[in-house]
């Protein structure tokens, strides 16, 4: 989809269908709606005052304008109570009008910059909400089906503003939005993409070619780089996989010598549980287990695109977990890259095996933040459901840095305790630690396991289990992978750039 935006009238912009809004209560419309119901004639008065248009949250009106203004069409969508109306709520209705749109094969519209200025909102986090929720709404992982054949797309959305002062400050906002949105829907094609068909290999690839695209630093490290670096964790996940792990390190350099942020995120491309082998049920959705590492590699892309002065490196392990003849098996002792032992005692725990070796690398190279992010763990989703992912950390100062990225995203998380009384339940009387505390406050002692390998630097671990797949489309969410959270930590970042930790 392509967005644009222009100064003018939006009664007087010539495109198949206009968006236009309206609140709860409204009786008599003003602004750009009241411009519009003037050209009508009075038609959209006259569809409020018998009850047809009630201004109230999701409802959508579309009148025929039969050539009294440019546009064929007229879409009134309600904006619900104004004291409630939020810019997540703006990035949202844009993502609802997208697909409604889409439905009635609508491939352009024209839309004001909904409730800006009216609700109290700045007209510019206005805009950038729209094109986040027009592009993230609009999202369809398609490319392994035949098209149907009355199937339309929406291709190009303008954005009006009637203040000519404001249009370049509206341009940014909405090139932002958009690279935000591209980001994110990068990282559900990521996710989305068949387990045969999205490998270590292919992930590296992809990595590797967004990288050269934007400009960043890539390095692919194949199983003997990373059996030099004494990875045992990370190997003895991949142990079972015919197909070969992949090391991806994308670095962005915009400030100089300055110590790097770490982005880390689980790459397992397929998780079958290994030899503590998933039930069949839902596993197919395992394509999905390197939603983390996704995320951070989207991420990275649109870091380079937005410039901030900051450093931030990238580390994504990637292998397939697989019950194969030489797979690690219950019971096995491996050693981690800062020379740590564990225990296997679940190979199903695999994501935190392959993490420690990276957050090992982290901290080797004098990273700081670290910022993890991965599908850890069954018991996030039982904690938290699918609205909300949890947060762990070592730093309070950092969990208010992610608070503060996450609210700016509209994406919901939600801190997680780490009383030091939970660090038991990873005790292993073979090894320093054991890869799962039980059933019993599982997210948090695979948190715990993870802060083993961090040396006391600032961190965070992202649990996204539960929020990275949906059933059905609902607002920026879209059936399928949500690619939550890239730009929490894209805002993140931004931040960080701004206001070092």
């Amino acid at each position: 989809m392509q967005i644009n935006v222009q100064a003018g009238d939006i009664a007087r912009i010539d495109r198949p269908c206009i968006i236009i809004n309206l609140f709860e209560g409204v009786g008599s419309p003003g602004g750009a709606t009241g411009a519009v119901d003037r050209a009508l004639e009075g038609a959209i008065t006259s569809l409020i005052g018998a009850g047809d248009i009630r201004g109230k949250w999701g409802e959508f009106t579309l009148v025929h304008t039969f050539g009294k203004i440019p546009a064929p069409r007229v879409l009134v969508a309600g904006l619900g109570k104004s004291g409630e109306f939020t810019v997540d709520r703006v990035r949202e209705l844009s993502a609802n009008i997208a697909r409604y749109l889409r439905g009635r094969r609508i491939t352009a519209a024209g839309t004001i910059v909904h409730g800006a200025g009216i609700a109290g909102l700045e007209v510019e986090r206005c805009a950038q909400a729209i094109a986040e929720g027009a592009l993230l709404g609009a999202y369809r992982f398609n490319r392994h089906k035949r098209p149907e054949a009355d199937e339309a797309e929406l291709d190009a959305l303008t954005i009006v503003e009637h203040d000519h002062a404001k249009l370049n400050a509206v341009e940014r906002a909405v090139e932002r939005g958009v690279i935000l949105a591209e980001a994110t829907n990068f990282a559900r094609d990521l996710s989305n993409e068949p387990g045969n068909m999205l490998t270590p290999t292919e992930l590296a690839g992809r990595a590797e070619a967004m990288a050269r695209e934007v400009g960043l630093d890539v390095e692919i490290h194949d199983r003997a780089w990373a059996e030099q670096q004494g990875m045992g964790s990370f190997l003895g996940v991949a142990r079972g996989s015919a197909q070969p792990p992949k090391f991806i390190i994308l670095r962005y350099r915009g400030a100089g010598d300055a110590t790097p942020v770490a982005l880390v995120g689980k790459g397992i491309t397929f998780d079958t549980g290994g030899i503590s082998i998933k039930p069949a049920q839902g596993m197919e959705e395992m394509k999905g287990d390197m939603s983390g590492g996704g995320a951070v590699i989207a991420a990275m892309g649109a870091i380079a695109r937005l410039k901030p002065k900051i450093n931030v490196t990238a580390l994504v392990p990637a292998t397939e977990n697989m019950p194969g003849g030489n797979a690690t098996k219950p019971g096995d002792v491996l050693r981690a890259m800062s020379g740590k032992t564990i225990e296997v005692v679940n190979t199903d725990a695999e994501g935190r095996l392959i993490l420690a070796d990276a957050l090992c690398l982290a901290v080797r190279e004098g990273m700081t933040p670290i910022v993890d992010v991965a599908t850890l763990t069954g018991a996030m989703s039982v904690a938290l459901g699918d609205v909300a992912y949890g947060v762990f950390s070592n730093s309070e100062a950092l969990v208010a840095r992610i608070n503060d990225a996450a609210r700016e995203a509209g994406e919901k998380c939600w801190q997680m305790p780490m009383f030091p009384e939970y660090k038991d339940l990873n005790k292993s009387n073979v090894a320093d630690v054991k890869n799962s505390g039980g059933r019993n406050a599982g997210s948090i002692a695979a948190a715990f396991f993870l802060k083993e390998f961090v040396d006391d630097r600032p961190w965070a671990h992202l649990d996204i289990a539960g929020v990275d797949f949906y059933d059905k489309d609902k607002g920026v969410l879209v059936k399928g992978a949500s690619g939550t959270p890239v730009r929490t930590l894209v805002n993140l970042v931004l931040d960080l750039a701004e206001r070092p930790l």
